[in-house]
């Protein structure tokens, strides 16, 4: 991903732009509004400091800065440290501490907080201040001197793996030593003398390593921080994870530099995170986790598998326990939704050191947002917005069948809902390479996972861990993508450097196969059978409110009766695409297609249709019965001739001796049909130009099923679609035909069926010269597949060569064939309205390319005044919603991302 476009750092009217604002004891510069320039994170602070809730003051640094500072080659700005210094007396000020004092000192902590949240997926500072000096006043100060130089192994381990490259490893290497030694398993159970030898032992690490000693200087550990957090915006995992989650626009992260308040002081402080509703269920009660005598990032990296507060914080502590509940209610009360928040307990006293709303799964997002309503936090309105509508594809996920045999071998927690069956791989490099040569379902085994693993968490099917909670990296991250994921499942025992798991005394490898069950946190061995999702309850609510607000219809592509009886079930009004081409791939039907194509002369073509008709015939009956008045729209023969042939010798030489040709005659058809460029080739409308008796059996096909269906007493609406016209006189040419084949039918018949006569728009030509076209056709259907491929100038089959760099470096903002180009192809589709309604008024239109499915295209489709959107069975939740969004956003109706 590219950088922002350069720009010089920001100045107005000749003074320099503030780049640093503060927030501590009730007051705050910043606010819940500015989450462009302070980040989500910031501003948050902000506004939690006012309300007022308990908020170790600080100061954040914008997000403005970090586009400068990328923009001057990663430079910081001058000034900066200017205004940074500041800021830090005013911090002083307010907690009554100071920096770099050995007797009363104030230690920092300096984390990223982008506009957009991102978990993990940047860099984060604790306890910077403490030096050699310092860890003796914290000591003395705190009466804990093992609390003291805890903090300070921590911040050398922190600052040498974020700030210097030091591999964490290194570190953690010292730290084993020291508890074997020891004879301990958990860092907890080290002593003060023991941490006094883990920080002699950090050190040496990292002078080795860097080539110089730890600094001493709090100032300079503070600015190399800032550094750090900016630099690590344009870091490999943070441009993953903003490619895979489409996040564009920004100019980077800010930077908020917070007291420290420590819950690693003994066995009356602790660190958590904690929902304000179930993320996974969307169940109203508190979600959280934490760690006595802890530092917040034990808990987010998953090192300790956490308490649950629910069960065990009222036990620890009941006045902290009463605390959380009263800061559920009101957060939930101000910023009207799901909040993800962390806190410290610092002997006794609660601390909140973020807010956000939180992440949540698809199922989560939809009984959340309809509960709401009911509890009257929120209006039906923003409950529809409050859903992503291309989250809803998490709720098709399957599950396993309920009947099916299922060897449990390890439990863990429930981190992220759905069923995962899959080969293990151990890396996540592994896992994407895997998958991108073609090894599609996949579960990422790791003992943690860590922000580095995004791209193998993307490919994989689900992920398993053998640490970590319901609130660590593996689980929000899993829960945001949509991934089945188990977390904390103890009993295993991996290695990824030997790429084997250990449990019940046997050894799972490379490559073998498990099962994963996010809804109950089981691992199973081998293959369960799976079962399709069921979409009911809250589902079913959202669903009838984005249906009572959305103008624009939804019908589905397909093909087959099966097809339209799930899309039905997902609320599809009518079929926009039935390729008839689909029809013709049964050995008996492409025997006669194949019979048809190799005819010499037009009766033989005409008496091999002759045996397709009934085939047809009967499809058409099926989608009819299925739709029961709906409108199906049918897309006559578009394919090239070729693709239906076999290409190599020895299916041509069984080709020919089943209808008794030659080899020669099939090679030498083969050959003559053999083009170029077959996309732009012989194919469509022009098929029917050339073999009329073609588009007269489909014709004849439609017609005979509509005729039989409405004697059977269902309602018939076909509508029988030209693909490819580009002239109006090939529509003229065409319909002439269709009209003379249709009346024979209702004749012979006796049966009178109304149908509709249009053609797709997927030739550039066809959308400037719409208003032609217009006078023949009755709709417009945009084939916005081939409208992209012809308008770029792009082979759909070859672009993946090339566009994912077009992405990545920004030149494109996304894959105009997976999300609609509003500013090329979007403006001959509304040229191509324009002009069509200009002639005839109330011209159907609709779209039946693959965009019909994405948020971002129905929106457009809903600006640009179609009528209706098309899509795959399984996407029509996805584009009903997309289509309420789009209604509710023209109607000025705001909302709240979840983003």
């Amino acid at each position: 991903m590219a950088k922002s476009a350069k720009k010089a750092p920001a100045k107005k009217s000749g003074k320099s732009v503030k780049r640093v604002y503060f927030f501590g004891n009730g007051k705050a510069e910043g606010g819940a509004t500015m989450k462009d320039l302070l980040g989500g994170k910031g501003a948050n602070l902000a506004d939690m400091t006012v309300v007022p809730l308990p908020v170790p003051p600080g100061f954040t640094i914008t997000t403005d800065t970090c586009g400068d500072y990328n923009d001057l080659g990663q430079k910081l700005p001058k000034g900066l440290m200017d205004e940074v210094k500041l800021n830090i007396a005013k911090t002083e000020k307010a907690t009554g501490k100071k920096f770099g004092d050995s007797k009363n000192p104030l230690l920092l902590a300096c984390r990223s907080g982008a506009k957009v949240s991102m978990p993990g997926m940047m860099d984060t500072v604790l306890n910077i201040g403490l030096n050699d000096t310092v860890v003796e006043g914290l000591a003395k100060l705190s009466g804990n001197e093992r609390f003291a130089y805890d903090s300070y192994r921590r911040l050398i381990n922190m600052f040498g793996d974020t700030v210097m490259g030091v591999d964490h490893e290194h570190f953690e290497h010292e730290l084993s030593a020291v508890k074997k030694a020891k004879g301990v398993a958990l860092d907890t159970e080290l002593e003060t003398a023991d941490l006094k030898e883990v920080v002699e032992r950090y050190k040496h690490v990292y002078k080795t390593h860097v080539g110089s000693p730890f600094p001493m200087d709090g100032l300079k550990q503070l600015e190399a921080a800032i550094e750090a957090v900016f630099k690590s915006w344009m870091g490999d995992r943070a441009i993953k994870y903003r490619e895979l989650n489409e996040i564009r626009g920004l100019r980077g992260t800010a930077v908020n530099v917070q007291s420290m308040v420590f819950g690693n002081m003994g066995d009356d402080s602790a660190t958590g995170v904690a929902f304000t509703r179930d993320p996974s269920t969307g169940e109203n009660i508190f979600y959280g986790e934490f760690l006595v005598n802890a530092q917040g990032e034990d808990v987010v990296a998953g090192i300790r598998t956490p308490l649950e507060c629910n069960s065990e914080m009222g036990k620890w502590s009941q006045k902290s326990w009463k605390e959380l509940l009263a800061v559920k209610k009101t957060l939930e009360e101000r910023y009207k939704d799901v909040q993800d928040f962390e806190f410290t307990i610092e002997k006794g006293k609660l601390y909140m050191l973020q807010t956000r709303n939180g992440k949540r799964t698809a199922a989560a997002a939809v009984k959340i947002a309809v509960d709401m309503v009911k509890e009257k936090l929120i209006d039906e309105k923003t409950a529809i917005l409050r859903v992503d509508p291309a989250s809803l594809d998490q709720l098709l996920h399957p599950t396993f069948n309920p009947k099916a045999k299922k060897d449990v071998i390890a439990k863990g927690l429930p981190a992220s809902p759905g069923a995962a069956v899959g080969k293990i791989a151990f890396t996540a490099e592994d896992a994407e390479k895997r998958f991108a040569a073609g090894e599609t379902n996949l579960i990422l085994v790791r003992r943690e996972t860590e922000p580095a693993d995004i791209g193998g968490m993307h490919v994989a099917k689900g992920i398993l861990t053998s640490t970590g909670g319901m609130t660590s990296h593996a689980a929000v991250v899993a829960r945001g993508m949509g991934r089945p994921c188990v977390a904390g499942a103890g009993a295993l025992q991996i290695d990824s450097k030997a790429k084997t798991m250990i449990v019940n005394g046997k050894t799972y490898g490379d490559g073998d196969v498990l099962s994963l069950d996010g809804s109950l946190g089981e691992v199973y061995d081998g293959a369960v059978e799976t079962q399709k999702a069921e979409l009911s309850g809250p589902f079913g609510i959202l669903m009838k409110w984005a249906d009572k607000y959305r103008t624009l219809k939804v019908r589905t592509n397909g093909d087959t009766p099966t097809d339209a009886k799930v899309a039905r079930g997902f609320g599809a009004e009518g079929i926009g695409l039935c390729r008839t081409e689909h029809m013709f791939f049964d050995v008996q039907r492409i025997h006669h297609m194949r019979e048809m194509i190799l005819a010499s002369t037009i009766e033989a073509r005409k008496e091999a249709l002759l045996k397709l008709l009934p085939y047809q015939r009967e499809d058409f009956i099926g989608l009819f019965q299925e739709m029961k008045g709906l409108p199906v729209t049918i897309r006559l023969l578009d394919p090239p001739l070729h693709e239906f042939l076999p290409h190599n010798e020895k299916d041509q030489a069984e080709l020919a001796r089943s209808l008794g040709k030659s080899l020669e005659e099939v090679k030498n058809r083969v050959q003559q049909l053999h083009e170029a460029n077959p996309m732009l080739g012989h194919r469509g409308d022009r098929l029917a130009v050339t073999y009329p008796e073609i588009l007269e059996m489909q014709v004849r096909a439609i017609i005979e099923a509509a005729c039989e269906s409405k004697k059977a007493g269902v309602k018939v609406l076909p509508e029988i679609m030209i693909p490819l016209a580009g002239t109006k006189a090939e529509l003229d040419y065409l319909k002439k035909y269709t009209v003379a084949t249709a009346n024979a039918v209702m004749k012979e018949k006796k049966v009178k069926v109304d149908y509709m006569y249009g053609t797709m728009i997927e030739v550039p030509r066809a959308a400037v010269t719409a208003d032609e076209l217009a006078s023949t056709a009755e709709f417009f259907s945009f084939g916005t597949n081939d409208l992209t491929q012809m308008t770029f100038g792009y082979s759909r089959d070859d672009a993946g060569s090339f566009l994912p760099e077009y992405v990545k470096k920004e030149i494109l903002p996304r894959d105009p064939f997976q999300s609609l180009d509003v500013d090329g192809v979007g403006k001959l589709m509304a040229m191509a309205v324009k002009l069509g309604r200009g002639v005839k008024k109330d011209l159907k239109c609709g779209i039946c390319g693959e965009h019909g499915g994405d948020p971002a295209s129905v929106e457009f489709c809903h600006n640009v005044g179609l009528n209706y959107v098309s899509c795959s069975p399984y996407r029509v939740p996805i584009a009903r919603l997309a289509a309420a969004h789009a209604a509710l956003k023209a109607s000025g109706s705001k909302g709240y991302s979840t983003k």
